[in-house]
């Protein structure tokens, strides 16, 4: 029996376990929605396709599981771009199904005719186009297991008439999904074990490839009375019931987390490409381990580099090394982070009731939300407030653009975490800058009837911006944002609204606020003069803030000096 390509990608994609389709219908892809239409797929019309794409980067971030979206040919493929990059950079299992326009016209500069390969190819594990019918599942199906088993975005690129085209489909691909073990020689573990027996002072420092990994590590560190510090992405599985957990490192890190990278003699890489060679050791000795070799020593010059999956690996390690008592480093790391998560519980009090502090407003989500939450932040400012005061319990799941970094991805990605768990609390940290950007979809939640609660930290700037300004000496300019009411907003379109000016009204809205039963948004307006401040500064960061402080005062902005040292350094 004959069936049609859109037909057999469908079919297709509900074999490799994907559920939603998220997209905007039109010409070259109508009859492969009318396929999804007949399918087990569910289709989300979203009203950008970027947010099609964060959502279902967001989805299938959280789920490990494929999603899918689809683009008309030309603008609506290609406005799927930035969404795409960063669920591919974040690992994320989707398929986008890219069209173009028909054969017979390619190539003639015809209207809307995009080479989908060339732009997609950059970004995904899996780009190719389907030029024959007999094609349309072997290479639907080497996308799915390409996506599933490399972690990214596979395109697969339709004309439109392909999708018309029917075939016999006597050959019956699959995916197919193998879960290898892997790990180092006997002889790299050896030499490992040798170089842990001769350090006196070790850290270990996690990242995303370790996820999965949280009990070997745990008892690692605790067989080597070693420190554990971790990478912002590695958050939600490392700071839990980790006995010598000592936080995060790098520019939003916090002191304990870079002092026990910088004080080690031997740092151990578990599944960490940490990008910023500024806060690696630079006497210590490094031994990296990652699933992808092509990885090792592309961040720091390394003294071992080492292939493996860090769960793997750690169990064949540990029969290899002596138990060590704990000494001065760890003892060190240790008193420095509980000076560190005093100095965040110290930065959310709120002295003054007409002044909130995004810190305070956090530490109060942080109270209120489920124990089993999960948490999306917009690049900037909410993502720090997300990773420094939101606490992990191994219940709770994050996502940040911490790869990618880009804007106005919060509450595209809890859309998606929203559709593929509808009984979970999804909240949305968003800045004004990103809620603004991508403001349309905001119906989505309502049309598709999403409950995802969204956390505007209302400071009418692109703040994280502005302050990078400052801090390089430069007067901020071109960051101010005039927005509306959002509170008023978010009710004008059928979804539940507040706004909050004085953090007398705080602990009410946000309870208030959480506890609506569909989706609902709150609007806080927060401290503009609030500084991120990172775990060590530098005396040149205080001299051009200094020189920033004297330009403003000679160009008649005394008062935001004023502001400035009152809101960071006299509270």
């Amino acid at each position: 029996m004959s069936k049609s390509v859109s037909d057999i990608i469908a079919e297709t994609l509900v074999s490799a376990g994907a559920q939603r389709v998220y997209g905007i219908v039109g010409d070259t892809i109508n009859h492969f929605t009318d396929a999804v239409r007949r399918s087990d797929l569910s289709w989300v019309h979203v009203r950008h396709e970027e947010v099609g794409a964060l959502a279902a980067g967001g989805e299938s971030y959280m789920t490990g599981e494929l999603s899918v979206c689809a683009g008309t040919t030309g603008p609506g493929s290609l406005h799927f771009v930035n969404g795409i990059f960063e669920s591919h950079r974040n690992g994320a299992p989707v398929v986008l199904i890219a069209s173009n326009i028909e054969r017979a016209e390619e190539g003639l500069g015809f209207p809307q005719e995009v080479d989908q390969k060339k732009i997609y190819e950059q970004a995904s594990v899996f780009c190719e186009r389907i030029s024959h019918p007999d094609q349309a599942r072997r290479i639907t199906v080497q996308a799915a297991q390409a996506a599933l088993t490399k972690g990214g975005v596979a395109v697969v690129i339709v004309n439109g008439d392909m999708f018309r085209e029917t075939t016999k489909d006597d050959l019956q691909w699959a995916v197919h999904r193998p879960q290898p073990m892997m790990r180092p020689s006997d002889a790299d573990l050896d030499t490992l074990a040798g170089m842990i027996a001769e350090a006196e002072r070790i850290t270990i420092y996690a990242g995303i490839g370790a996820r999965g990994a949280a009990a070997q590590i745990r008892a690692l560190s605790e067989r080597l009375a070693a420190p554990v510090a971790h990478t912002t992405r590695a958050k939600e599985f490392i700071e839990p019931d980790m006995p010598n957990y000592v936080g995060m490192t790098g520019i939003l890190g916090n002191r304990a987390g870079m002092e026990a990278m910088g004080d080690c003699d031997l740092l151990l890489c578990l599944g960490s490409d940490f990008a910023y060679t500024q806060f690696y050791p630079g006497k210590a000795k490094i031994v990296q381990l990652d699933i992808d070799p092509t990885r090792l020593g592309r961040r720091a010059p390394i003294h071992l580099g080492l292939a493996g999956d860090v769960g793997d690996t750690i169990d064949a390690l540990l029969p290899r090394l002596a138990p060590r008592e704990p000494g001065k480093h760890l003892d060190r790391a240790l008193k420095a982070y509980a000076e560190d998560l005093k100095g965040y519980l110290d930065s959310a009090e709120e002295p003054d009731p007409s002044l909130i502090h995004p810190q305070h407003l956090t530490e109060l989500l942080d109270r209120f939300a489920a124990k089993d939450a999960i948490f999306t932040a917009d690049g900037g400012s909410p993502m720090v407030w997300l990773l420094r005061h939101l606490s992990a319990n191994g219940s709770r799941r994050f996502l940040t653009s911490l790869l990618h970094g880009t804007m106005a991805n919060a509450y595209p990605q809890a859309l998606g975490i929203q559709e593929a768990y509808p009984e979970r609390q999804v909240i949305a940290m968003c800045g004004d800058g990103g809620m603004t950007m991508l403001m349309g979809d905001l119906l989505t939640l309502v049309q598709e009837k999403l409950p995802v609660k969204l956390l505007v930290y209302n400071n009418a700037s692109l703040g994280f911006v502005e302050m990078e300004q400052r801090v390089e000496g430069m007067l901020d300019a071109f960051t101010e944002l005039h927005n509306p009411d959002f509170g008023a907003m978010a009710r004008a379109i059928g979804m539940e609204g507040m706004r909050v000016e004085s953090a007398t009204d705080l602990d009410g809205a946000v309870r208030d606020w959480l506890a609506a039963p569909g989706p609902a948004l709150l609007d806080v307006k927060v401290n503009r003069m609030e500084l991120v401040m990172p775990p060590k500064i530098k005396p040149a960061q205080v001299g051009s803030t200094a020189l920033f402080g004297v330009k403003a005062v000679l160009n008649g902005r005394a008062d935001e000096v004023v502001s400035l040292m009152r809101d960071n350094f006299l509270r």
